[in-house]
């Protein structure tokens, strides 16, 4: 059985690493001129580290990444809103995303990637399984399903980089008025940091402006670091169906959210694994993927309407009371209620089960 994997993503690695796993034979489809991942930092939750054990290459992640305990949710004045308990939690493993990138990239026979390899019809593919793995404004989604919604302007633009440190941080969130920023501290001392603010799509923005009266050290943060990604967020409406005939639909092309979760490459890693299971049964696929995501993509969505979203004095400051009175068990309920998955049982082309 052949598959063709469109897209040389984390998404779209992970689905080629998934499904040679289970014996397809796979080809990858990148239309960039090389293979490679921009943007900062990732946290790896437990459920996706679950399903880069079932790949193979868990220790590779573990090797690179850092294991790290959430210190918790911060106001932007510094005070911790909700400060976490370093014990009873499993641990985010903390990498840049370019190191989780190069993982699967390794993972993978160099013959089986192609690269300045741009699809843009699923006719053109000679497979009985095709992977459109190819992002958010995928093209392949837009043929097979044009009816569909495209992606929408979540009202929010991000900026997001490494700064060179060294710095000893614990893992945290800030919520402020009509914004929120992230720290995800790498092994080496380098922070991955994201700062996001509600704004007009492609408003001209300072975030060194935007963001210096929040507390130390997102300032200095900022300010250190030499290459910031700036981008506008968007999600894609949720969709009927994640497949269509031969096709199914894989990560940002099925089902690209707003990141107030740090769950978006975590779920492409889990749609990986359960694609490689159900063995070509896509109708499996969709009935097992499109309501565990969708459901994470309404959770995410809440989170940016409790969080970033909430912009006046008295609604703030609403908002931090609520959280300050969060026993520490109710808070590790609500930050890790989507990073509880069970890998689903492999149903092979035969029909049986199989471990």
């Amino acid at each position: 059985m052949k598959a063709i994997v469109v897209g040389g993503g984390i998404g779209g690695l992970a689905a080629a690493v998934s499904l040679r796993r289970v014996g397809w034979e796979v080809v990858v489809h990148e239309r960039a001129a090389a293979f490679g991942e921009i943007g900062a930092g990732v946290g790896v939750m437990p459920n996706a580290m679950r399903a880069l054990e079932w790949m193979g290459v868990d220790a590779e992640v573990r090797r690179l990444g850092t294991p790290r305990v959430s210190g918790g949710v911060r106001s932007s004045d510094g005070r911790w809103l909700v400060h976490l308990p370093d014990v009873g939690q499993e641990k985010v493993t903390a990498m840049h995303r370019a190191d989780l990138h190069g993982v699967l990239l390794r993972a993978l026979p160099s013959e089986i990637l192609f690269n300045d390899a741009e699809v843009t019809s699923v006719e053109d593919l000679d497979a009985d399984l095709v992977v459109a793995a190819d992002g958010i404004n995928s093209r392949l989604r837009a043929e097979l399903l044009p009816d569909a919604p495209g992606p929408v302007y979540a009202g929010a633009t991000a900026w997001r980089g490494v700064a060179p440190g060294p710095f000893d941080l614990p893992i945290s969130q800030t919520l402020g008025p009509g914004g929120e920023a992230g720290v995800l501290p790498l092994g080496d001392g380098r922070v991955c940091w994201y700062v996001a603010a509600m704004a007009p799509a492609e408003a001209d923005l300072d975030p060194l402006e935007l963001f210096a009266g929040w507390h130390d050290p997102l300032p200095s943060l900022l300010a250190s670091t030499p290459e910031v990604i700036r981008h506008d967020i968007y999600a894609l409406p949720l969709l009927p169906t994640f497949v269509s005939g031969r096709v199914a639909l894989l990560g940002d092309a099925a089902h690209a959210m707003t990141p107030y979760l740090g769950q978006g490459a975590c779920m492409a890693l889990e749609d990986a694994v359960t694609l490689a299971v159900c063995d070509g049964d896509l109708v499996r696929y969709d009935a097992l993927r499109r309501p565990r995501t969708q459901a994470v993509w309404r959770g995410s969505r809440l989170a940016g309407r409790f969080g970033i979203e909430v912009r006046s004095p008295i609604a703030v400051a609403l908002r931090d009371l609520v959280l300050r009175a969060l026993p520490s068990s109710a808070a590790v309920r609500g930050m890790t209620q989507f990073a509880t998955w069970e890998l689903p049982a492999r149903f092979t082309r035969t029909g049986r089960n199989a471990q």
